[in-house]
C-alpha cells in the first residue's frame, strides 16, 4: 500500500471518472467459470471449477481407459495364449499373442503413468486456482471475521483440497470405467451373447448399484466427518492460542476435554467410514465372484460352440472386467464427505461482501470529510448503533470521538475504513460518496488503526513495509521513534525483532504502537485511530499522543477513544453518548 502524495485528493483518476461497470459486490462473489447461485449441488460446482482444464481431464480419462482396457486385454490374450498353447500348435501361431502380451503389459504401465501425470497436473492446477480465489475472497477483509480461526484453517486446507480429491478420484475413474466397460461388454457379447449380457448386468451392479448404495450410506458420515474435522481444528486452535488466558482462569482442563471430545467424535466417524468402505469392497467382490461363476456356467453349457479357447477367454475376460469398477464403491462412499467439504468451501466463496460498491453519484464541491444522517445497525431487528450522526471535518481538522463502550465509536471507524456499509446516510470525502468507490481506493486515502489491528508473524521491519514497501531503514526507525517503540524493541533486535503469531511476542501496548507506526508510515490524508493508546500507561499515552498530533499536523484526524485525557490539543470533541459536540479546550 503506497501513500498518496501530500495534498492529493484521490490516488489515480478522479473518482468522478471511475467506471462502475464492475461493482464490488459482483466482483467479490464467485469464481470465473463457476456457478455463484446457492442451492446447486456442491459436487457439480466443484467439477465446474475444472472446466478451464476440461481437455486435460478428457485426455487423462482416455489414458485411464487405455490402461484399464490394456489390463483386460492382457488377461484375455493370456487366456487365449495358454489355452491355445495346450494344444501344442506351431510356435509361429503363438508369436503374435506373445508379442501382444508384452505390448499390452508395457501399454498398461505407460498409460497408467500418463493418466496419473495428466490428471494430477490438471487437478493440482485447478486446486491452485481455487486456493488463490479463496484467498482473494478472504483478502477483501470482511469475510475473515465471519469464521472462527480454527474452522477457517480447515476450510482453507482440508475443504479446499477436497476439490483435488473429487477431480482425481471421483471424476476420472467413473468416466474411464464407462468407456472401458462398454468395450469389454461388446467383446464378451461377440464371444457369447448370454455371457455378454450377464457381464453387463454384473458391471451395472458392481459399478452403479453398489456405488449408489455406498454414496447414500456415506452421505451422513461424510457430513459428520467434515463437521468433526472443523470442530477439532477449532477446539485445538482455540486451546493453543488461548493457553495463557485459559491457564490463568483455570479453564485449560475444559479446553483439553473439548479437544479430546472432538477427536473422539472424528475417530468414531472415521471408523464408520472404514466400515462403509469395507462393506462396499466386499459387495463389489461378491458381485464379481457371482458374475464370474455365472459366466463360467454359461460358457460350460455352450462349450461345444465356444471351444475350450473361447471358454477361457470368456471367463478370464469377465474376471478382469471387474478391475474397471473396483475403485467406484470407495469413491462413492467418500462423496458425502466431499459434498460437505464443497459446501463449506462455497460458504466462503459465496459469502456476501459486507461492503459493496454502489452506483456512481454526482460529485459535490465539498472539500474534506462530510457525514450526514449516518445510521448503522447490525441486524434488521437490532437497535441503531449510530442513529443520525452528522459530522463535518474540513481538511486538516482534528477531532476526538468519545463516549462509553457500545455507543458506536468503533462502528463509526469501521464505516470510515470501509469495513461495513452505512444502513442509511452518506459519507462524502471531497464531495465524493465513498460507497461509490473501490474500498481499497478509499483505504488509501482514509487509513489508520482499527480496533483490533493485526500483527503478522514476521519481523517488525516486514510489518512496517506493508504500509510502504519502498521505505528505508532510516524511515522505519524514525516512525518507531514517533510512537516511542525504539527503546522497547532494542533488546529483541529492533527492526529485526520477531513479532510471533498474532504479535504474541509483543505486549498489548507494543502491538498497538506498531500498528500506529504502520498507519503513520502509510501517511493517509485522513487518519482514523481507534483506541490507539490502549494498554499504555498515562505517561507513555500522553507522549505518544503528542507525537502523533505533531506528526499528523495538516492532516485530518479522527481519534476514537473512551479516555478523555489529553484531548486539549484537538480542535473538537464529539460525544456520541449524547450526540453533543463540544469544542475541546485549547
Amino acid at each position: 500500500m503506497t501513500a498518496p502524495r501530500r495534498g492529493s485528493r484521490w490516488p489515480g483518476p478522479h473518482p468522478a471518472a471511475a467506471r462502475d461497470d464492475h461493482p464490488e459486490g459482483a466482483r467479490s462473489g464467485g469464481l470465473p467459470g463457476g456457478p455463484t447461485a446457492s442451492g446447486r449441488d456442491p459436487l457439480l460446482r466443484m467439477i465446474v471449477l475444472a472446466r478451464p482444464r476440461g481437455a486435460r481431464f478428457a485426455l487423462g480419462v482416455l489414458a485411464g481407459a487405455v490402461a484399464t482396457a490394456s489390463a483386460v486385454a492382457l488377461l484375455a490374450t493370456a487366456a487365449w495364449l495358454i489355452s491355445t498353447a495346450a494344444a501344442q500348435p506351431p510356435i509361429t501361431a503363438l508369436s503374435v499373442a506373445v508379442v501382444a502380451t508384452r505390448a499390452l503389459g508395457v501399454t498398461r504401465g505407460t498409460a497408467r503413468y500418463l493418466e496419473r501425470l495428466i490428471t494430477h497436473d490438471a487437478a493440482l492446477r485447478t486446486l491452485s486456482d481455487v486456493r488463490v480465489r479463496v484467498y482473494e475472497r478472504l483478502a477483501r477483509t470482511e469475510p475473515v471475521r465471519r469464521f472462527r480461526s480454527g474452522d477457517l484453517v480447515t476450510r482453507l486446507v482440508g475443504d479446499t483440497d477436497a476439490t483435488q480429491d473429487l477431480l482425481i478420484r471421483g471424476l476420472t475413474p467413473p468416466a474411464a470405467a464407462l468407456v472401458t466397460g462398454a468395450g469389454v461388454v461388446g467383446l464378451s457379447t461377440a464371444v457369447l451373447v448370454p455371457g455378454g449380457a450377464l457381464l453387463a448386468a454384473g458391471l451395472l451392479l458392481g459399478g452403479v448399484a453398489v456405488p449408489l448404495l455406498a454414496a447414500a450410506a456415506g452421505r451422513g458420515p461424510g457430513r459428520r466427518a467434515a463437521a468433526a474435522r472443523a470442530e477439532l481444528s477449532t477446539a485445538l486452535v482455540d486451546a493453543l492460542h488461548g493457553a495463557p488466558d485459559l491457564h490463568a482462569h483455570g479453564a485449560m482442563p475444559a479446553a483439553v476435554a473439548r479437544v479430546e471430545a472432538a477427536d473422539a467424535a472424528l475417530t468414531r466417524t472415521a471408523r464408520r467410514d472404514a466400515t462403509l468402505l469395507g462393506l462396499g469392497a466386499g459387495a463389489s467382490a461378491l458381485v464379481a465372484g457371482l458374475t464370474v461363476w455365472g459366466t463360467l456356467l454359461l460358457g460350460v453349457a455352450a462349450v461345444d460352440d465356444l471351444g475350450t479357447v473361447g471358454l477361457a477367454v470368456l471367463v478370464l475376460t469377465a474376471l478382469a472386467a471387474f478391475e474397471i469398477v473396483a475403485p467406484l464403491p470407495a469413491v462413492a462412499a467418500r462423496l458425502g464427505g466431499l459434498r460437505a467439504a464443497g459446501a463449506r468451501l462455497f460458504d466462503v466463496l459465496d459469502a456476501p461482501p459486507a461492503v459493496t460498491r454502489r452506483p456512481a453519484a454526482p460529485v459535490r464541491d465539498e472539500p474534506g470529510l462530510r457525514i450526514r444522517d449516518l445510521r448503522v445497525r447490525y441486524g434488521p431487528d437490532e437497535p441503531w448503533v449510530l442513529d443520525g450522526l452528522d459530522l463535518d471535518l474540513p481538511p486538516g481538522r482534528r477531532i476526538a470521538v468519545v463516549g462509553p463502550s457500545g455507543v458506536g465509536k468503533s462502528t463509526l471507524a469501521a464505516v470510515l475504513f470501509r469495513f461495513r456499509d452505512p444502513d442509511a446516510g452518506t459519507v462524502h470525502l471531497d464531495g465524493v460518496d465513498v460507497t461509490t468507490q473501490d474500498p481499497d481506493d478509499v483505504r488509501r486515502v482514509i487509513g489508520g488503526v482499527p480496533a483490533d489491528p493485526h500483527v503478522f508473524d514476521a519481523t517488525v521491519r516486514a510489518n512496517l513495509l506493508l504500509a510502504r514497501p519502498g521505505a528505508t531503514d532510516a524511515e522505519l526507525s524514525a516512525v518507531l521513534d514517533r510512537v516511542r517503540l525504539t527503546a522497547p524493541l532494542a533488546p529483541a533486535g529492533g527492526l529485526d525483532a520477531e513479532t510471533g503469531p498474532h504479535g504474541d511476542r509483543l505486549s498489548g501496548g507494543m502491538r498497538t504502537r506498531l500498528a500506529l507506526a504502520r498507519a503513520l508510515l502509510a501517511d493517509p490524508r485522513v487518519l482514523v485511530l481507534d483506541e490507539p493508546t490502549a494498554h499504555l500507561d498515562p505517561e507513555t499515552r500522553d507522549a505518544v499522543l503528542a507525537d502523533v498530533l505533531a506528526a499528523t499536523r495538516g492532516r485530518t484526524l479522527v481519534l476514537v477513544t473512551h479516555d478523555p485525557a489529553g484531548l486539549d490539543a484537538l480542535d473538537e470533541v464529539v460525544e456520541l453518548s449524547s450526540a453533543r459536540r463540544t469544542p475541546a479546550a485549547r
